[in-house]
């Protein structure tokens, strides 16, 4: 583990059994990484639909790839039940991503609701403003529904 001057913190996981998971390759496990969220809750997010929206955040992040997408969900879903928390998933969780997402927004927001529609838990498209000065969607869950994105044959986190 490393921790910055900015509190910040860059860790490996050596056991995964910790997390109730069985033992990786170390050679596909990379760097995970811990910090505040200094921008949530942001002023052009929408929580309503939440009976108690986010008023503090920590970003849980890691490398790409599907042993390091397991670790960092299970990462979460073990503080978002230590703390009681939602889970931001920083984008839509549409499945998997196919050629041209970027340009059908109508196809990717579909099979997302598709996909949250067919789960256990609470999943909530959370609006919020991009670079361009548009609007898009990113989800926003409960620990139930982590739970079972968790166990799903597709799972995987927005890259």
């Amino acid at each position: 583990m490393e921790t910055k001057a900015s509190g910040d913190v860059d860790f490996w996981v050596r056991d995964s059994s910790s997390l109730g998971l069985c033992a990786f390759d170390p050679a596909d496990v990379g760097v995970f990484f811990l910090s505040e969220d200094e921008e949530l809750p942001a002023e052009v997010e929408d929580y309503s639909t939440f009976s108690r929206p986010p008023v503090q955040g920590l970003i849980v992040a890691g490398c790409s790839g599907p042993v390091n997408h397991m670790l960092l969900g299970h990462l979460t879903l073990a503080l978002a039940r230590r703390f009681d928390a939602l889970v931001d998933f920083d984008g839509l969780l549409s499945g998997y991503r196919t050629v041209g997402d970027d340009k059908c927004h109508a196809a990717v927001l579909a099979r997302a609701r598709a996909m949250a529609s067919a789960l256990p838990g609470r999943l909530t498209e959370v609006p919020y403003g991009t670079g361009d000065g548009g609007r898009w969607l990113r989800h926003v869950g409960d620990v139930e529904f982590l739970e079972a994105w968790l166990r799903h044959p597709d799972f995987h986190l927005v890259k």
